[in-house]
């Protein structure tokens, strides 16, 4: 007894151990931008490669540069600027904030790694109106003012449905929420629950002839299904019968049929039935000549 339970705790921490481990891979696994909300799925591979996008603040006597430079779908590659200048490996969207001052050099004061590749700080909402993705992607924890505790850092992107690539936008930074509008195909839907707004292509094209075959199909679907009742319920109507004649009367062979009587008229009643109709639709010859007489 004592052997069983050991080694069934071995097992359970073996199982739990596995389970961590399997857990753990998913968190380091990259986010591949291939997206799945229940039955709906984003494909964001069209935005793959680096994206720069800038604003500038006046804050007198120096003018704040933001540049956002980010890749959905793999980690930023290194640049020629110097190490200090650049976020750490494994970083989605990096902030640089660089001052400019009339006369005096550009001097990097901030670079801020507010998007991790892990797949595990990515979250997702669709947009319903209008129709669209929201993108967050989770950063390191940078000091949102000098001298301030680190706050975590995340990355937003309001992406929207569009029949072309626009320019991003940058909206906000406020110290810990960087937030930027982008307008794309890849924002729509490439597959949706039947019964949607967006519908699947089928073969009919344009004409109307792919609905016309689903709603033939969804007809032969439901006389199958009828069908099927039916039969059951013959074969459930003969079981029982069969049950009740052999329990109660004791009966065996033909005698198990319920309504036997009935069922050896039905080939009578299905010939007279037959006979009944086409006398009904043979055409009657009258014995009248059409008011001939004879002389």
């Amino acid at each position: 007894m004592a052997v069983l339970c050991r080694y069934t705790i071995s097992r359970v921490l073996f199982l739990t151990l596995l389970s961590t481990l399997v857990a753990a891979q998913d968190d380091q696994k990259p986010f591949d931008c291939h997206v799945t909300i229940g039955e709906d799925a984003y494909d964001l591979t069209g935005l793959k490669g680096e994206h720069t996008v800038t604003r500038e603040s006046n804050m007198p006597p120096s003018t704040i540069h933001d540049a956002v430079t980010f890749n959905l779908c793999e980690d930023l590659a290194k640049s020629s600027a110097p190490e200090e200048d650049q976020c750490p490996p494994g970083t989605r969207a990096c902030l640089v904030r660089t001052s400019r001052k009339n006369g005096h050099d550009d001097r990097v004061i901030s670079v801020i790694p507010v998007a991790n590749s892990s797949a595990s700080a990515v979250s997702y909402d669709p947009i319903s109106s209008p129709k669209g993705l929201q993108l967050t992607f989770a950063g390191a924890s940078y000091p949102s003012v000098v001298g301030s505790e680190p706050s975590p850092q995340h990355f937003h992107l309001h992406l929207l449905c569009g029949s072309s690539v626009s320019d991003v936008n940058f909206v906000s930074y406020n110290g810990t929420d960087l937030y930027l509008d982008w307008e794309a195909p890849a924002g729509c839907l490439i597959k949706t629950p039947p019964g949607e707004d967006t519908k699947e292509p089928t073969d009919g094209g344009d004409d109307g002839s792919g609905s016309g075959e689903k709603k033939e199909e969804a007809v032969g679907s439901g006389l199958g299904y009828f069908f099927l009742l039916f039969f059951l319920a013959f074969v459930a109507y003969f079981a029982l019968g069969a049950y009740y004649n052999y329990s109660t009367y004791g009966a065996t062979g033909a005698d198990l049929i319920p309504h036997r009587d009935f069922w050896r008229e039905v080939p009578y009643m299905l010939r007279d039935l037959v006979s009944h109709i086409c006398s009904a639709v043979r055409p009657r010859h009258s014995a009248s000549r059409g008011g001939y007489i004879a002389v």
